[in-house]
């Protein structure tokens, strides 16, 4: 089979994944073989490329928005799991967890220190075949394409996540920094719940998307909003960020940070960005609880995704035009 690894990790542009021809993956007992059929582009892989997140797997082939077909069944998945030759399947970013910690029993097995994780710890979805624990794949809602699916894998299960920490009230106003894949999906679930929107965000084209998607404003990436925010989140990497959205926080107001990386935070003034009883959150990862329930809700409320399309031999390409905002959207790679 084809895939693309990581052979040096550095700036995509001059360090580019390397095209290799491989074995096919054998599955474990536990596990599931799968046919990749779309895989989606996120920024966390960018930051697995470019090494901005340690290395945990030499020459590991990213990629962690996984819709599939399954070709194989291991010899131990329970046929309670309802997976079979030929089934739809989804690979989400979490990949394994202890199940015995205290973050496990207490329902926040996404901080467990054991827990792995696709296209980080083993190969992921730049592929065209790749496997998966049957108890970590995930049954997909139907009324979506391959294509549309792949992005809510992270991207909307991470925006989904994100929300719940950021305690958006009901009918709350919500404050958006950056609108890449999570933002624009996070922004509609939100919608769909009765918040009021308003998005910070480069670029015209990623405003323009905002305001057709329901925003009541959009403005420039370090602009207020036109009203005080009872929740914010900041989905883009910058760190620069975290001060404007804490100043825009009305009383008692939460901003949640989504990423898995962020640039250097400045130095926060008490009195501006913390008084009246601000706080800030970071968001790790998230549950196999939360994904279900996220994909519970696209089942219900049909989420539009914008993807731009490329070839999985151009994966290259998709990674350097997200590292330059050239993608509207979430970028998905097509087997």
């Amino acid at each position: 089979m084809h895939a693309w690894r990581v052979r040096r990790p550095g700036p995509i542009q001059t360090s580019p994944l390397e095209w290799v021809t491989t074995e096919v993956p054998c599955p474990e007992p536990s596990e599931l073989l799968v046919a990749v059929r779309a895989c989606g582009v996120c920024r966390t892989d960018l930051h697995v490329a470019e090494g901005d997140l340690p290395v945990h797997r030499e020459h590991v082939t990213p990629g962690h928005e996984v819709v599939g077909e399954v070709l194989g069944v291991g010899s131990d998945v329970d046929a309670a799991a309802g997976f079979d030759v030929g089934d739809r399947v989804g690979i989400a970013w979490l990949r394994y967890t202890c199940g015995v910690c205290n973050y496990c029993r207490s329902g926040t097995e996404n901080l467990c220190v054991q827990s792995r994780y696709t296209g980080w710890d083993v190969d992921g979805g730049y592929a065209e075949f790749t496997t998966v624990p049957a108890a970590f794949a995930h049954h997909l809602p139907s009324g979506y394409s391959d294509c549309e699916l792949a992005p809510l894998l992270c991207a909307g299960i991470i925006g989904y996540r994100s929300l719940l920490r950021s305690e958006l009230p009901p009918g709350g106003r919500l404050g958006i920094y950056g609108f890449g894949g999570s933002a624009h999906i996070a922004a509609q679930v939100a919608l769909v719940q009765g918040a009021e929107v308003h998005v910070m965000t480069r670029g015209a084209r990623a405003q323009e998307l905002a305001l057709e998607l329901g925003a009541a404003s959009a403005q420039g990436v370090a602009d207020l909003p036109p009203v005080p925010l009872d929740a914010a989140i900041v989905f883009a990497p910058v760190g620069d960020l975290v001060l404007p959205a804490c100043e825009a926080l009305n009383r008692g107001g939460t901003l949640a940070i989504a990423g898995i990386h962020l640039s250097d935070i400045p130095q926060l003034n008490y009195q501006r960005h913390l008084f009246q009883e601000r706080q800030i959150r970071s968001v790790t990862s998230n549950t196999r609880a939360d994904a279900r329930a996220f994909l519970d809700f696209a089942a219900q409320h049909h989420i539009a995704v914008t993807t731009p399309e490329y070839p999985l031999e151009q994966a290259d390409q998709a990674l350097t035009d997200l590292s330059v905002g050239r993608i509207s959207g979430a970028a998905v790679l097509l087997a």
